[in-house]
């Protein structure tokens, strides 16, 4: 799912490219992809674009009569950009945007279909699609601690709450999770004040280090490779590859479609967690530590 950075650097090519451009016709595809009846998608035909706006992990176009249009790329949904006249070669589209300058698509891959948009009549109805989490650049040390221990919950899953944290998801938790040195199973009221120090200093560094390899991999382009796996990453989706900081064997935890990715030495003093279903099944032979997985790893070579 496209994150703070991903979201951003969006922002930044749409700003290029639609600000001020009047949308002069909308192809829907898929009607699924359409949540909202009123007001009328249609009306929004020969109105310019005046704004832009990011609500979480959603894009908010905004209109010159006051109407916006949320766009909730979910999981797999991407957008892509086709210059002039020219015909959008998109696959899996399923809406287009045409301007004078060129076409918007949305794309969704797979066949789930969860891709989503919105029309909103005002900023009235514009607020009920904001999720509610604070934006980690505006605030302090202490705004961040608060909000990180209102309810005691994983770090994992706090990080990754909309209505906690602004725009922050599986793939840059893990990130900023193991630049903070954090055990992503850590309880949050359980953290030491010098621990949410570390964790509000990696959680800037690392959203504000990946948004600007995107700024500077998309350059004065459009955003072609918007993935949660990137081959700088440290810990997500390095399952089995060596930490770049200590080597071990990055370890992970899947769940439903999401997945924990941590370094045990870095974050976790050596101790594996346990996946749910797999050390129920395993009991005893569950490995507690990286060093008893590594033994037994070399008891079967």
């Amino acid at each position: 799912m496209p994150e703070l950075p991903d979201i951003t650097v969006y922002l930044e090519a749409l700003d290029r490219r639609v600000i001020g451009q009047v949308l002069q016709k909308i192809r829907i595809e898929h009607v699924f992809v359409l949540r909202t009846a009123m007001p009328p998608i249609d009306s929004l035909v020969g109105k310019k674009i005046v704004a832009l706006r990011r609500l979480g992990k959603r894009i908010a176009f905004g209109f010159e009569d006051g109407k916006w249009l949320v766009l909730h790329l979910m999981i797999a949904g991407r957008l892509q950009w086709t210059d002039g006249a020219a015909k959008p070669a998109a696959r899996n589209a399923l809406a287009h945007f045409v301007f004078e300058n060129g076409t918007l698509t949305l794309t969704e891959a797979g066949t789930k279909r969860r891709a989503a948009l919105h029309m909103v009549a005002d900023e009235a109805g514009l607020r009920l699609h904001e999720p509610g989490g604070i934006d980690v650049f505006a605030a302090s040390e202490a705004e961040f601690g608060a909000a990180l221990t209102q309810e005691n919950h994983t770090l994992k899953r706090t990080l990754t709450d909309p209505r906690v944290f602004s725009g922050i998801g599986n793939a840059y938790s893990d990130e900023i999770l193991h630049a903070a040195k954090l055990s992503p199973v850590a309880l949050t009221q359980k953290l030491k004040p010098e621990e949410i120090a570390w964790l509000w200093r990696a959680t800037r560094e690392v959203l504000t280090l990946w948004t600007e390899r995107l700024r500077a991999e998309t350059g004065a382009g459009f955003p072609t490779k918007v993935t949660a796996f990137r081959p700088e990453m440290a810990v997500h989706g390095k399952f089995g590859q060596p930490c770049p900081v200590c080597g071990t064997k990055v370890q992970h935890i899947v769940y439903a479609e999401n997945e924990v990715n941590y370094c045990p030495r870095c974050q976790t003093g050596g101790k594996l967690l346990a996946d749910r279903s797999l050390s129920r099944l395993l009991k005893s032979d569950w490995p507690k530590t990286i060093e008893e997985a590594e033994e037994r790893s070399r008891g079967r070579d």
